[in-house]
């Protein structure tokens, strides 16, 4: 893959998310695409101005737009809606394994690696639309959990599991992040631990189980001509001091007293409600790749009330 050009001190804040493509380029090229994707459009929210950021803007798409004319038979690239349900069961798994690591006591710093990673990926999910609530929450944990225990492994402290009561103590781990993260040397080659081991990778089949955009849609990375367009670049939340949610498994109730409600006459669904049903079959599919049967019957029942009472629930 061609190098990109030195990076201006006007983007320094992405730097972290072109590590991250790096370090997955051979591990999990989808998921570097993104990275990268995430890191041009946060670029030209920063400096689509100077002749530097202007240099290395162009060569960064230049570069997707390469991997992207490579893989034109691979749909978690060429279309957002595989590609997005991808790269969120991997933020996931990331996630999944340094919570449990967190929660067992086992404090380390490829534990505070996973966290940031988790974090991070999260924000590229924004390249997709607006986060779900529980992957927003999880995104402001993960970030704030990556500080806190760097702080305490640097002050010789021991981290307290999970969540803590204090939401003073999340905002100011939040605050220096990034710091925390330079200073316990993320620079270097270190990787959070692969999550996906002993789980067969996804393949392209499992495309075939998730709604299809419309015919000729296509994820196309910014280009040239609209580079001096509009400020469209997306933006992140705000971050805030939120916990996971922890969703226990529901039972589902027996196929033989169970039938489908018919829609009401007086029901009325929009385009919004469509997009939000497909969205909810997707998270259900990408559960599924993952063998998480609970999360994808929860998902699948919400589209289903979505689609026959107007409610998720």
């Amino acid at each position: 893959m061609a190098s990109l050009p030195k990076l201006p001190d006007s983007l320094k804040s992405i730097q972290h998310y072109l590590k991250t493509a790096v370090e997955h380029d051979k591990r999990d090229p989808v998921v570097a695409y993104y990275c990268r994707m995430y890191a041009l459009q946060r670029g030209m929210e920063l400096d689509r101005s100077s002749p530097e950021a202007k240099t290395f803007l162009f060569s960064l798409m230049d570069i997707l737009e390469k991997v992207k004319q490579e893989n034109d038979g691979n749909e978690a690239i060429t279309s957002e809606l595989v590609g997005s349900a991808l790269v969120e069961g991997y933020a996931l798994k990331v996630f999944l394994f340094a919570d449990n690591e967190d929660r067992a006591g086992r404090f380390n710093k490829n534990v505070v690696k996973s966290f940031y990673t988790a974090g991070m990926l999260f924000d590229v999910l924004t390249n997709f639309g607006e986060l779900s609530e529980d992957i927003h929450n999880n995104r402001k944990y993960a970030k704030w959990k990556a500080a806190y225990i760097h702080k305490c492994l640097k002050n010789g402290e021991t981290p307290v599991s999970g969540p803590l009561n204090t939401d003073d103590d999340e905002e100011g781990a939040v605050g220096g992040m990034t710091d925390a993260v330079r200073g316990i040397g993320f620079e270097g080659t270190t990787q959070p631990p692969d999550p996906r081991t002993n789980i067969p990778p996804p393949d392209n089949t499992a495309s075939q189980y998730l709604p299809q955009p419309p015919s000729g849609y296509t994820a196309v990375p910014p280009t040239a001509a609209n580079f001096e367009g509009g400020n469209d670049a997306l933006s992140a939340p705000p971050m805030g001091t939120h916990a996971p949610a922890n969703t226990p498994a529901q039972t589902p109730t027996s196929s033989n007293n169970w039938t489908p409600q018919v829609p009401p006459g007086s029901v009325q669904l929009d385009s919004t409600d469509y997009q939000r049903a497909m969205k909810l079959c997707k998270f259900a599919s990408s559960a599924l790749q993952y063998e998480d049967s609970p999360t994808a019957i929860d998902n699948l029942r919400k589209a289903l009330s979505l689609l026959t009472t107007g409610k998720e629930s």
